[in-house]
């Protein structure tokens, strides 16, 4: 058997909310930025799929309520 060669592995790079990444303050008056994070029937996206942070997802919840 011939040894296999293994690629070497970079570090990720961390990554950031929308939100944090540009500074953008969450604020319900900010109507189409808050759409984003909504179905067509206004339930939210989980975080996942909305690629929030748990700070950020937060206030979105309250901000959409």
């Amino acid at each position: 058997m011939t040894p296999t060669k293994r690629k070497a592995r970079r570090p990720r790079e961390k990554s950031r909310c929308r939100f944090c990444r540009e500074g953008i303050a969450i604020d319900y008056k900010d109507v189409p930025a808050l759409q984003k994070l909504t179905t067509s029937q206004g339930k939210l996206f989980s975080r996942k799929r909305s690629g929030n942070c748990a700070r950020c997802q937060r206030l979105a919840r309250t901000a959409i309520k």
